[in-house]
């Protein structure tokens, strides 16, 4: 295997966490009496550029299916993320009427419908038949198609660079990095910005957030890999805002090479600086993550053991894509995790890959009256233990995986 952005051949591992079914492959009740299929979950770095990756062992045509389940407009908080970062943005780029905005990987419309509400142009691109059909229903116009240099081209051809390019969660997604970057640089107009946000690999590191890796994610990045992958394309990063989102994630700023705008700024700086003096520069840092990974393992099994000797009912909330990595990394079954439920329609009454746990409605919550619920997407553990807040009346308490199990 080479690096997908340098090709440099790879053979350090930084994690192996065995093999899984696609963690947004859910199961429907039919499906319960067939096998599913399992594909290697390994991590390598590249010894030259620092790019941790995953090997392409699942092609993304497949991930990104017409049943495709994960709707990004059933979080409230990732909602108002979106909405901030339109209200702060569009007036300070100063973009209206005559303005174009892209979006990559636009899901469901949950950020472009507040372009659209602006009076700015909105255009997005989504390769996922069920989410791009929400898009078009809330008027946003959505291409059903995968991104890169090719489509750009088309879009460059029919007049419609961006003034601002926005992909949230995509770069990491994207198995053709090269390609995907090259075509960001063709599709925006001069004078134009792209935004992209992701999670920030130096995070995973430190809070060892081993379960945001899954198929879906080609890529896990820092800063300095970034900027030379967006170099490389002719594109400069040159600025950087850290965010909470994700566990931890980057929103860089990049313009063309010679837009006279593309200055660097002290943040970004800043970020290298800290990527540097962390060593992520250098082979030593990707070292003994494993040992890390395993540790929450044997914490998470020994907990659940313990429940189940005590009679103790455990549910989970959130059927997401990180919880079905946890899960079948730490080998649970339905018998230690009751039920999940998750306040989307689109998996309710469908059932987890790998260790098939029923995901109902929220309400089942009330009625089952857990002892523990177990909050599988962790980065918004607030928004979900005050929406939960309910089961403290019978001595419910909330348990957190990542970055050790805890307690609530």
């Amino acid at each position: 295997m080479n690096c997908r952005f340098c090709n440099t051949p790879l053979s350090q591992v930084f994690l192996d966490l065995g093999t899984a079914p696609p963690s947004n492959s859910f199961l429907k009740p039919n499906d319960l009496n067939a096998p599913e299929t399992y594909y290697p979950l390994k991590l390598f770095v590249c010894p030259d550029c620092f790019l941790v990756q995953v090997d392409e062992v699942k092609r993304s045509a497949e991930i990104f299916s017409s049943e495709y389940v994960y709707f990004s407009s059933f979080s409230s908080t990732w909602l108002a993320h979106a909405k901030a970062y339109v209200e702060a943005t569009l007036p300070r780029l100063g973009l209206g009427p005559g303005s174009l905005v892209i979006e990559i990987a636009s899901n469901d419309g949950y950020l472009l419908q507040y372009v659209r509400q602006a009076g700015v142009p909105a255009l997005g691109v989504e390769p996922t038949a069920s989410t791009a059909k929400a898009a078009r229903e809330k008027g946003v116009e959505t291409l059903e198609e995968f991104f890169g240099v090719a489509l750009a081209e088309r879009l460059a051809a029919e007049g419609r660079q961006a003034d601002l390019i926005i992909g949230n969660n995509v770069l990491a997604h994207v198995p053709d990095i090269n390609d995907f970057v090259g075509g960001l640089r063709t599709a925006l107009k001069p004078g134009g910005l792209v935004n992209m946000e992701f999670p920030h690999l130096y995070r995973l590191v430190e809070s060892v957030q081993f379960d945001t890796v899954y198929h879906e994610h080609f890529s896990y990045l820092s800063l300095s890999t970034v900027r030379r992958i967006f170099s490389a394309q002719g594109l400069r990063v040159f600025d950087v805002e850290e965010l909470p989102t994700h566990g931890g994630s980057l929103r860089i700023h990049a313009r063309r090479q010679d837009d006279p705008k593309a200055q660097d700024t002290e943040r970004l700086n800043a970020v290298l600086h800290m990527e540097q003096a962390a060593g992520m520069l250098g082979p030593g840092y990707y070292l003994g993550f494993q040992e890390r990974v395993e540790r929450i393992k044997a914490e998470l099994l020994g907990f659940l053991a313990e429940q189940t000797l005590a009679r103790k009912k455990v549910a989970a909330y959130g059927a997401a894509a990180k919880g079905n990595t946890l899960l079948n990394f730490c080998g649970v079954k339905a018998g230690q995790v009751a039920l999940v439920c998750d306040a989307s329609p689109h998996k309710q009454g469908l059932f987890l890959p790998g260790s098939r746990i029923p995901v109902l409605h929220p309400d089942a919550i009330a009625t089952e009256r857990p002892d523990f619920v177990l909050i599988l997407p962790w980065n918004i553990k607030d928004e979900i233990m005050a929406q939960l807040s309910f089961i403290r009346q019978w001595g419910g308490r909330f348990v957190t995986p990542i970055p050790s199990p805890e307690i609530h």
